[in-house]
């Protein structure tokens, strides 16, 4: 599933990748303009208009004897969607880590436990209160279809210039990240305990 997600983005197959990223800007285009109950009714409309017009058009061939009248959607009627006991399990576990992970995720951030990360939670948060007076959430999502449908593409292009910048800016947030933890009272030394609990975790081993 991976794999054929990143070969959508990076248009391995452009006729598919064409197709869904026009789909997906149409749709949200029309979202812009029209209710979500308006534009989910309109295209199952359309579906279903498409799939009944072809059912028919077989129903047809068969009455004049040029075809089977077989269902053109029979190969997928056919294919079998019940997942097994394993399957179930292992989906189950999957939803449940991620779950916890966020939950553990969302603790760190907002009980504080560690303070950089924290301001940097509340830093990312205030900077999203004014792209949201000027944004909505919708043409936040529109931009993000773009971009992840040409960045991928301009990064496998220009993927040398792209690092050696990207580079840059991580060595020097990683500075700015030292020196404000270094000027904050008691951060230093949590860093430091962790790191003497984690050496002598290992020692241990």
């Amino acid at each position: 599933m991976g794999s054929k997600v990143v070969d959508l983005l990076y248009w391995k197959d452009t006729r598919t990748s064409g197709v869904v990223f026009t789909g997906l800007m149409v749709s949200l285009l029309c979202l812009l303009h029209f209710s979500i109950v308006s534009v989910a009714a309109h295209v199952a409309l359309l579906l279903l208009c498409s799939t009944i017009s072809l059912r028919v058009y077989r129903k047809v061939l068969q009455a004049v004897h040029r075809g089977d009248g077989a269902n053109p959607f029979q190969a997928y009627l056919n294919v079998d969607l019940t997942l097994t006991r394993e399957q179930t399990e292992h989906l189950s576990q999957q939803i449940a880590s991620h779950v916890v992970s966020m939950a553990t995720q969302l603790r760190h951030f907002f009980l504080v436990e560690d303070l950089v990360d924290s301001l940097k939670l509340a830093l990312l948060f205030y900077i999203l209160t004014f792209v949201g007076a000027v944004f909505n959430g919708l043409t936040l999502l529109i931009l993000g279809v773009m971009a992840l449908f040409t960045v991928p593409l301009l990064y496998r292009q220009h993927q040398a210039q792209i690092d050696q910048y990207v580079g840059l800016v991580t060595n020097q947030l990683s500075h700015i990240k030292a020196k404000i933890r270094a000027k904050i009272p008691g951060t230093g030394a949590l860093a430091s305990a962790a790191a003497a609990v984690s050496g002598s975790k290992a020692k241990a081993e």
